[in-house]
């Protein structure tokens, strides 16, 4: 009854490769692990800074400062009401500090996120080719289990807030990719035929045209972007990362459902508070972009 069974490589075969795949890991890591490392400094002292800034700041001028943010963006008082009636809750519940790290791990992924994946969605727009080939590895970066991430990670960086950004970086970034990429796409031809018309360069068509009037689909992207790295901060807690992951973590092993749930909402709140305000911006953008097509 062999022929039942599924023809798969022997035991052995699948030792040789995983110890050939792990040997070359180890190597390359031994040789470049260290300068990857000390290439990510910058991005780690600055996210430090933030840190220790909304964290000793007092916290009245933290407050306002985010609302103040949140006000630019969404110019809605019922948001701005929201978002401080969930602040202060989360400071009475003795999570400031922990939603200060979140708020700062966030932040610094989302900029990451938006400096890497904007040049990238517009790359993709330029060329079919890059299109095709970037495609398939958005796929597979929005499909990997994402703990799968945590390893690559934790092998050049070890534990730590590195590691954890680098990883919610790579979970977040495709709809950023993506939804720049399909805006630019959706340009209206007759306006980019006029720019044409008008003599503009291919660097003015861009910037004066095409970014400006996908500006609603690319905040989509960085509105799911934000959703996504939110998401992440749990996962990312298992390598280091400090904020509102670590308790829930904890609230698991140690099955504290009021903890857990606590928590929870906490990171909820950030969620929401974030979403509307980037929500309410994004339709800002689309109605002034209806109001210069006329």
């Amino acid at each position: 009854m062999d022929w039942i069974e599924f023809p798969s490589l022997s035991r052995g075969s699948l030792r040789d490769i995983r110890v050939t795949v792990d040997g070359t890991v180890d190597t390359f890591l031994g040789a470049y692990g260290e300068a990857i490392e000390h290439a990510f400094d910058p991005l780690k002292d600055f996210l430090i800074w933030l840190e220790d800034l909304l964290i000793s700041s007092p916290w009245p001028i933290v407050l306002a400062v985010l609302l103040g943010i949140v006000f630019l963006m969404s110019r809605s008082y019922k948001i701005v009401a929201g978002s401080l009636f969930s602040l202060i809750l989360i400071g009475v519940f003795g999570m400031w500090e922990d939603t200060m790290r979140t708020i700062a791990m966030v932040t610094v992924c989302t900029m990451l996120a938006i400096l890497l994946g904007i040049p990238l969605g517009i790359l993709m727009s330029r060329s079919e080719r890059v299109q095709r080939w970037i495609n398939p590895i958005l796929d597979l970066m929005q499909t990997m289990p994402s703990f799968v991430y945590l390893i690559p990670v934790v092998m050049i960086f070890g534990i730590g807030k590195v590691a954890g950004l680098i990883a919610i970086v790579v979970y977040a970034i495709p709809p950023t990719i993506r939804l720049t990429n399909l805006g630019i796409r959706l340009v209206d031809q007759d306006v980019l035929e006029a720019a044409d018309a008008f003599g503009s360069s291919p660097w003015q068509k861009l910037v004066n045209v095409q970014l400006p009037l996908a500006l609603p689909t690319i905040m989509a992207g960085i509105n799911q972007t934000i959703m996504m790295a939110l998401a992440m901060v749990v996962v990312a807690a298992l390598i280091g990362v400090k904020g509102l992951g670590q308790p829930v973590l904890n609230a698991i092993a140690n099955q504290y459902f009021f903890m857990g749930v606590q928590n929870g909402l906490a990171i909820v709140a950030i969620a929401i508070i974030f979403d509307r305000a980037t929500q309410a911006y994004g339709k800002r953008l689309q109605k002034h972009s209806e109001v210069l097509h006329g």
